[in-house]
């Protein structure tokens, strides 16, 4: 069975910085392409990071180009998403998907599977 699981979210001064994780069964990274997206309330869910399977090029919302840098470790079937310079509209539901795809053109992929979610708060 396909599981995606997130992990690494918390509370975070404005400015601070997050590493998420994002552990995948089931499914090979070398055939999947892997997006992170976010929902915060009242808001719709939006991409904000991929990364393709065939070359592990990436991309990424203008909104955080510069402050997250989404990277793999094939061996490890993970995903992480390292979160720098972290601002309170980045505060909501971080979640991870996947699509079998070799390449991810944004970061609003199409996705097969998709992970629980864990919650990011930017807060002083």
């Amino acid at each position: 069975q396909v599981q995606l699981v997130e992990s690494g979210g918390g509370l975070v001064q404005p400015g601070g910085s997050l590493r998420l994780s994002c552990a995948v069964s089931g499914l090979s990274l070398d055939y999947y392409s892997i997006g992170w997206f976010r929902q915060a309330p009242g808001k719709q869910r939006e991409g904000v990071s991929c990364i393709s399977s065939s070359d592990g090029s990436t991309n990424y919302a203008d909104s955080v180009k510069g402050r997250l840098t989404i990277s793999r470790d094939n061996a490890k079937n993970a995903v992480y998403l390292q979160m720098n310079s972290l601002k309170p509209e980045d505060t909501a539901v971080y979640y991870c998907a996947a699509d079998r795809s070799a390449y991810c053109y944004s970061p609003n992929i199409y996705s097969d599977y998709w992970g629980q979610g864990t919650q990011v708060t930017v807060s002083s």
